[in-house]
């Protein structure tokens, strides 16, 4: 895997499950992921992301969010699971009883999940996705381009495919190995070691809606890892 979009790469879909997020009783095996990981893709060009381009999302442990991270992936652009007002963001995603924080400049466009925008100058991310195409065009990412930012570094597809690869070997992960991620998406090491290191292997990763700042094995409490020891 050089770029984080060969993690929903057309050979990977499947039924395994992908993705859970038990807060929200909700789940996506590795069909669904990746098809609508291409929609997430197709819907940020829609609303003018494109490489370079700042996508800021809430770091709910929701699928939407993630699943824009890795449309914003495929596209060359750049997330940062923190909501930003300034303008510097092409597109902010937040869940629907956000929509009233937000009073963007003419340049960020909003968008929400969990129901439809009371604003008309908002899109329904559900919506919107759910009706894109459900393939997406080849791009030219370098696994050198910035993937994620926070407000302290910035880090590439290689970095995190790097830190991934790292936790996966220590933790011994199997495509049987259910990962939960159990930290908030904010901290990158939650990104890379959680969310792509179960990803990578063909696991499935669970969202936890508690901080311990750690990532384990479900059922396995000798598999775990602090964050702070993910190779980020």
């Amino acid at each position: 895997m050089d770029v984080i979009g060969d993690l929903v790469g057309r050979e990977r879909r499947g039924e395994r499950l992908a993705v859970r997020t038990p807060a929200a009783d909700r789940a996506l095996d590795y069909h669904d992921f990746c098809t609508t990981a291409w929609k997430a893709g197709n819907f940020l060009r829609y609303l003018g992301v494109g490489r370079d381009a700042l996508v800021a999302v809430a770091p709910d442990p929701l699928p939407e969010p993630v699943l824009t991270f890795f449309g914003a992936a495929q596209l060359g652009a750049v997330t940062r699971f923190e909501p930003v007002t300034d303008g510097s963001a092409r597109a902010v995603v937040v869940g629907r009883d956000r929509e009233g924080e937000f009073d963007l400049p003419p340049e960020s466009k909003l968008a929400v999940y969990g129901g439809e925008p009371s604003s008309p100058t908002a899109t329904h991310w559900e919506g919107t996705v759910w009706s894109e195409n459900p393939a997406f065009p080849p791009t030219d990412v370098s696994p050198e381009a910035t993937a994620l930012a926070t407000g302290d570094g910035a880090y590439s597809h290689a970095d995190l495919l790097s830190a991934a690869g790292s936790v996966a070997s220590s933790l011994d992960l199997a495509p049987t190995d259910t990962l939960r991620v159990e930290s908030a998406l904010s901290d990158p090491r939650a990104v890379a070691g959680g969310l792509l290191a179960g990803l990578l292997v063909g696991g499935t990763v669970s969202l936890a809606a508690d901080d311990e700042g750690r990532v384990a094995v479900a059922g396995d409490e000798s598999r775990r890892l602090a964050l702070a020891d993910v190779p980020l």
